[in-house]
């Protein structure tokens, strides 16, 4: 399931982010990269555990927990600390490669499983050219690149990419979920199932096929769920 997940960040969040990264840093980023990543990865990173990173992570994290969408559609059980890139100059694309099936993170000190991998665009459309983040699975070929705040959930399995950057500056947080829900499909099925119950909600109330559905959700849930 690919999800585009809207307006994770507030204005406030946002402009935060946005000044502490434009302040910042930045490092290599083949340093969080895998064997066959890291050949195909030529992007700028903050350091895990410089004191930007760490403050706009919060922030990151913050508009995750308020956004019902993004609850809904991964299900998080695990939530590796955001990190962040910039893609600009000579260091401005990252070519196709599948993320790590495990991540250790240094400030937890957990392995998470990355089901689903998310980026956060910190940059508006119009202040950078290229930079798309080109996703190929099931669903076929997407091209993404979507405005600040906004968020793109996919799964982990994919083929992905970022095209290069010819002008501008294009900033991100990135990250990955380990999922309650380890099958796609199952995820997929609960989302579309929860997004039916909250419009037949919205339209005719709290009726008994509505609570009725929401039984079969919660056991649906309770039956699949690894928490």
């Amino acid at each position: 399931m690919l999800l585009h997940v809207p307006q994770v960040l507030t204005a406030e969040a946002l402009e935060r982010c946005r000044t502490l990264l434009t302040t910042a840093e930045w490092a290599d980023g083949r340093v969080t990269a895998g064997s066959q990543s890291g050949q195909v990865k030529n992007n700028r990173q903050l350091p895990e555990n410089s004191a930007a990173a760490r403050e706009a992570g919060a922030l990151v994290l913050d508009g995750l927990n308020k956004s019902p969408m993004f609850l809904t559609g991964a299900l998080p059980k695990k939530i590796y600390p955001p990190l962040f890139n910039r893609y600009d100059g000579d260091a401005n694309a990252f070519g196709n490669h599948i993320d790590n099936a495990m991540r250790h993170s240094a400030q937890s000190g957990q392995w998470i499983r990355t089901d689903l991998s998310a980026t956060l665009f910190l940059a508006n459309p119009d202040e950078y050219d290229g930079g798309e983040l080109i996703v190929e699975d099931t669903f076929g070929t997407q091209s993404i690149k979507l405005p600040a705040g906004d968020l793109i959930l996919y799964p982990s399995s994919s083929v992905h990419r970022v095209e290069a950057v010819t002008r501008g500056a294009r900033l991100a947080s990135f990250f990955w979920i380990e999922s309650m829900i380890r099958d796609d499909a199952q995820r997929r099925l609960l989302f579309n199932l929860d997004m039916s119950i909250l419009a037949i909600r919205e339209k005719d109330g709290d009726t008994a096929p509505a609570v009725q559905l929401t039984g079969c959700y919660h056991n649906l849930l309770r039956m699949w769920a690894d928490a």
